[in-house]
């Protein structure tokens, strides 16, 4: 089974991109530089937003979670897992994780990127406050 959602957001003059352990897309506009892992703002979605089937998609053990971004003809693709412990609850806020964490706003877990991997010219198109960041949320079940 798989399930797609997208997100529409936009960048942030504040955007750092420089954790080392996670990545966020918030629904919030306010960013200050301590928040160094959101990498887009304004999302149209939050965890608690994603489809019943995404969730459902998501929240399979095993289930290969995949986010694409693209900003200002920039584009990369990370990839991360589901779990049957994820919550998908939070209001505005959106995480992937390199670890096995998992919280009320966390969508995957394992990724094999945070923020300070995004490539710069990515990161770069992402601290115009006026770009505009396209984000492709595909979740695959294990079966």
């Amino acid at each position: 089974m798989k399930a797609i959602e997208l997100i529409s957001a936009h960048g942030h003059r504040n955007v750092q991109s420089t954790n080392r352990t996670t990545f966020e897309i918030t629904k919030e506009n306010h960013l200050t530089k301590r928040g160094d892992c959101i990498i887009a703002v304004g999302a149209t979605k939050g965890a608690v937003d994603l489809t019943p089937r995404f969730k459902t998609v998501a929240c399979g053990e095993g289930a290969l979670i995949t986010i694409e971004i693209k900003a200002g003809g920039e584009k990369e693709t990370l990839k991360g897992w589901g779990t049957s412990r994820l919550l998908l609850t939070h209001s505005t806020d959106l995480v992937i994780r390199k670890s096995d964490y998992v919280c009320n706003r966390t969508l995957a877990i394992r990724a094999d990127k945070a923020a300070c991997d995004l490539s710069r010219r990515l990161v770069e198109k992402l601290q115009n406050p006026n770009q505009k960041v396209k984000i492709k949320l595909t979740a695959k079940s294990a079966t």
